[in-house]
């Protein structure tokens, strides 16, 4: 287990974000959608019991204006400070315009909610995570 992951956050639940950017991935890259629904394995590892999986926008590109109802949600959620962790297979899943992803960042520091993915857990309160963070960020929007 990480030094990152405290007793409060294992507390609240974890928030397991899955989507793909069109329909064409859905339909067709079913193999990442799988591996995306398996990053439960890592949270319950990671010894969360509560896990929320958001997938609602499946199919719906993170780039530009579009409405992302489930992770508009999920951002609402972590707002409430009910969330201990946010998770993607890689987090660039979450956002690639900088709005979206600076709000999420913001947040989870603002409510000490951690961030998730297959390698590393981040977190968003320690400059070097938020560094890092930033940094996938803007590549990302690129």
């Amino acid at each position: 287990m990480s030094d990152k992951i405290k007793s409060h956050h294992l507390g609240r639940k974890a928030i397991l974000y899955v989507r793909q950017s069109s329909t064409h991935q859905v339909m067709h890259n079913q193999e990442s959608r799988l591996l995306q629904y398996a990053m439960r394995d890592r949270l319950c590892a990671l010894g969360w019991r509560e896990i929320e999986v958001v997938d609602d926008d499946l199919g719906r590109s993170a780039a530009g204006s579009a409405i992302r109802a489930g992770f508009e949600r999920m951002v609402a959620e972590v707002c409430l400070g009910k969330v201990g962790a946010v998770a993607a297979r890689e987090v660039s899943r979450f956002a690639r315009n900088s709005r979206d992803w600076q709000q999420l960042i913001e947040m989870c520091r603002v409510v000490d909610t951690l961030l998730v993915d297959q390698e590393t857990i981040y977190a968003p309160r320690q400059g070097n995570d938020r560094l890092l963070l930033g940094l996938k960020g803007s590549l990302n929007e690129y």
